[in-house]
């Protein structure tokens, strides 16, 4: 990073004397010197385009590089590998285009800049030329579109019913975690019912609340699929596990979902990254304030086995809140009751 920092600056330093240099040539111009100062001009502006086109492209190459790997994390989750397809994909495809166009671009300000002695050709149309530059991109961009849609549709597609339900609620600045519980539902919510203690407005007339709990980090179980059921209590924010190759917007008003199978324990991508320390995260990647830095939980992947021991070990939460039961219709109080363990 240093090394690219002192490139960036000894870059800037030659772009403001070029300006300064080139701001002293218009008083030239203004004098009337003519052809001598445009041609000069556009020889050293020429010259310039390719020397910017190297360090350009040079350094573009260089820090992706020597970065690559901070960029693109180990992934573990199945669809995963998938994602990661369509993005190489498509981004050697626009690459490749981008860098073909702008190379030709500076060759020619260079060959074409002017002379005085030449003149320019009048081209005004080509059939064949109309017909690649339009034909190929749309066919490719076509072929880019379908592929992508037909990956959309299967990792979009509905969760298996067996499916770990989990609630990422996200409010400014933090993540809240809510399990489904031992029936592995996860309750209906009313956000007019939000208060200090009730952080996700648990609607208690409906029984698959009563054995829900919360969470202060995200575990879940590997090779299994998990349905995380994503809401936003207050403003936009947007949740993204980068390892798992999951993103999706928690809107207000409008919950949204993601599912995935996680194919790799932190335990093993602590070994693969040689890093004991190593821990997935959950982070927010949509700016949501002055806060927005601070929104991130620990995600903790398990062994099927480990992960049932874990979940059993948890409290609903209406145990942990038994003053919350008035809120419990009287022909469900009973069913509370044997579920949380309350003793009335």
């Amino acid at each position: 990073m240093f090394v690219f920092y002192i490139a960036l600056a000894v870059f800037l330093v030659v772009a403001i004397l070029l300006v300064i240099f080139r701001i002293s040539r218009l008083f030239d111009i203004v004098k009337g010197t003519g052809d001598k100062v445009v041609t000069g001009s556009n020889n050293t502006n020429a010259v310039m385009m390719i020397v910017f086109m190297v360090m350009f492209f040079g350094l573009s190459i260089w820090y992706s590089w020597a970065n690559y790997d901070a960029y693109t994390p180990p992934v573990a989750s199945e669809h995963g590998e998938l994602t990661d397809k369509l993005f190489w994909r498509t981004m050697w495809i626009t690459g490749l285009v981008f860098a073909v166009t702008n190379i030709l671009l500076f060759i020619f300000s260079y060959k074409y800049r002017y002379q005085e002695n030449r003149k320019a050709e009048f081209y005004p149309h080509n059939n064949k030329l109309e017909v690649i530059w339009t034909g190929i991109p749309a066919i490719v961009l076509t072929w880019l579109v379908i592929t992508g849609w037909m990956a959309w549709d299967g990792i979009m597609s509905e969760a298996p019913e067996e499916s770990e339900q989990i609630e990422i609620m996200g409010y400014q600045f933090q993540w809240s975690l809510r399990y489904g519980g031992i029936d592995n539902q996860v309750g209906d919510f009313d956000y007019r019912l939000i208060d200090a203690v009730n952080a996700h407005g648990q609607d208690l007339t409906d029984r698959s609340n009563f054995d829900d709990f919360i969470s202060n980090s995200l575990v879940i179980p590997k090779g299994e699929p998990v349905l995380l059921k994503i809401r936003a209590r207050d403003v936009l924010h947007s949740v993204f596990i980068p390892h798992m190759r999951v993103k999706m917007d928690a809107v207000p008003g409008m919950p949204t979902q993601f599912w995935f199978v996680a194919n790799k324990t932190t335990a093993e991508m602590r070994v693969e990254e040689g890093n004991p320390e190593f821990n997935y995260e959950l982070a927010c990647t949509e700016v949501c304030g002055k806060g927005h830095f601070s929104m991130k939980k620990n995600v903790l992947v398990l062994e099927p086995e480990e992960y049932r021991e874990w979940k059993a070990d948890q409290e609903s939460w209406l145990s942990k809140h038994p003053e919350y039961m008035s809120q419990v219709p009287e022909d469900l109080k009973e069913l509370a009751l044997v579920t949380t363990g309350i003793n009335e």
